[in-house]
């Protein structure tokens, strides 16, 4: 075990008890926790958004830009749901929000009458072309001090660990 590895190891295991700040889905929570907060006060203030309201408006962004996705770069609520891993519940709230500010549209989905199709409108478009910037900015604040190889080496680990929890979570259901 190399240096770092122990003194890791040593800072999350004392005495055979394994402590919160060294258990893998807690660093992760604070520190999701802790981008999501930098960049939500970000966005409210600028632009009135909350966190899951830019999630939503992000995918939707995307799909629009990309045309992917079943429908053309629409996207459903269960597609949204999927695409931001969040509570069906909160995109749900989120969509409401957004389409009573004007920033999404809903529509007719012919082929599942039990859903709509969202995108973004004009505006939310607008919109989106100019958090994308301040997003990349913020983003490249986070990443100042950290060399090449250790952000690519991040987002790699971050990644596989997305996909094995994936893979665990199939297997078990």
């Amino acid at each position: 075990m190399d240096e770092k590895t122990r003194a890791a190891h040593t800072a999350s295991n004392t005495d055979g008890e394994y402590q919160l700040s060294g258990f893998l889905p807690y660093q992760l929570s604070i520190a999701s926790n802790a981008v999501s907060g930098l960049i939500a006060e970000r966005y409210r203030k600028r632009f009135g958004l909350r966190v899951a309201e830019w999630r939503v408006m992000a995918v939707l962004g995307d799909a629009t830009a990309n045309g992917s996705g079943k429908y053309g770069g629409r996207l459903t609520q269960r597609d949204l749901t999927e695409a931001t891993l969040m509570d069906k519940v909160a995109v749900n709230r989120s969509c409401k929000v957004l389409e009573e500010r004007g920033l999404i549209q809903r529509a007719e989905n012919v082929n599942d009458g039990r859903s709509h199709l969202l995108e973004l409108t004009r505006e939310g478009e607008a919109i989106h072309r100019e958090v994308m910037p301040l997003a990349r900015a913020t983003e490249r604040e986070l990443f100042e001090g950290f060399d090449q190889q250790e952000e690519a080496a991040l987002r790699a680990l971050l990644e596989r660990m997305r996909m094995r929890a994936a893979t665990i979570a199939k297997q078990a259901g």
